[in-house]
């Protein structure tokens, strides 16, 4: 008997995960605006004149080096042709409801994470899970036109990564259109031979610390000493242990609580001036705050994004003493913080 709607979650030791990603979903959806884009090299994303980045290329722009994140400027460098298209964030927003839509009536055990990315439990479906792939992979390419990849395994970690491997076989400038599955019991296997920053938690700093004691791929991490990634890395480290042995216990979430709140802002031109900076970040602070108390909601950590001149990111975070909505609060915080890098 299913026992969708039960509040029950299936067995960890049963479950069939399904991660589904849009293929370039953004130019995806530029394409069925404007089918001449279908091919060439182009890129939705702010202007290279000012700090405009990449949102997202196409695969024939991939192909000359642009990826989503780089600025636009670079990646003009790299493709002098590339075209450039301005964010349609309505039309996205309006072409993933329809896609979630689609997959709610798969199963309602379907958690979103991102305008264009779903996790499915498709333990009940009682088909073959490559089957339930290929039939979602149709419909949502016939209904709305979208490609998308997708990666089956017996948790969300492994799924995900299936995915991410798929896509990376793909022929340089063609459309993934990829589907892939880990059979239950090869997941250690399957990770062994990727690279330490496949891994789930494993950013570019972390990926340099494996490396420098010797671990630079996820069989490496899988075969470290459990005790000593903890002594290196703290909680962190079991996690690490545990994924890098495929494993993940984690159930489908349905519902999306609000996890942080925040506010960005992207000078035109470099800021240098001290007293700017912080009177932006006493506007950030205080509308922070209004979005906190309209929610009734209070935060508990701080966190401090700046981007330099170069391009070179850094987060900075501090836990408060109790949780607050007080503009005041966060804003000390939050200067604390950009005084520390300055």
């Amino acid at each position: 008997m299913s026992n969708y709607g039960t509040g029950l979650e299936q067995s960890p030791a049963r479950r069939v995960m399904l991660h589904l990603d849009l293929d370039a979903f953004f130019c995806s959806v530029e394409e069925l605006r404007d089918p001449t884009l279908v091919g060439i090299p182009f890129a939705v994303g702010g202007s290279p004149d000012g700090r405009g980045v990449v949102a997202s290329c196409s695969y024939a722009a991939r192909s000359f080096g642009v990826r989503s994140a780089m600025p636009m400027g670079k990646a003009l460098a790299l493709c002098p042709t590339l075209r450039i298209i301005s964010s349609n964030y309505g039309d996205y927003k309006v072409a993933s409801q329809q896609v979630m839509r689609l997959l709610h009536s798969v199963t309602p055990r379907m958690e979103q994470i991102s305008i264009d990315e779903a996790f499915l439990d498709i333990t009940d479906r009682g088909m073959d899970a490559m089957e339930v792939g290929y039939k979602i992979q149709s419909a949502i390419s016939s209904r709305f036109g979208l490609s998308c990849s997708i990666g089956i395994a017996s948790n969300k970690l492994m799924a995900k990564i299936a995915t991410d491997v798929a896509k990376s076989k793909t022929r340089a400038g063609t459309t993934p259109r990829a589907v892939l599955e880990v059979p239950r019991g090869e997941e250690r296997a399957f990770l062994a031979p990727l690279p330490a920053g496949a891994l789930w938690g494993v950013g570019p700093m972390t990926a340099e610390r494996l490396a420098s004691i010797g671990m630079r791929t996820i069989g490496d991490i899988a075969m470290w000493p459990r005790d000593d990634l903890i002594r290196r890395f703290g909680k962190h480290g079991a996690d690490l242990h545990a994924h890098a042995q495929g494993v993940d216990t984690r159930p489908i979430s349905t519902e999306r609580a609000a996890k942080s709140i925040s506010k960005e802002t992207t000078f035109v031109k470099d800021v240098d001036d001290a007293g700017e900076l912080t009177r932006t970040l006493f506007k950030q602070a205080a509308q922070v705050s209004a979005h906190l108390h309209k929610s009734h909601l209070r935060g508990s950590v701080v966190k401090l994004k700046i981007r330099w001149a170069d391009f070179t990111t850094l987060s900075r975070q501090t836990a408060m003493s109790t949780p607050t909505d007080d503009p005041s609060a966060i804003y000390e915080a939050a200067n604390k913080l950009l005084c520390d890098v300055w």
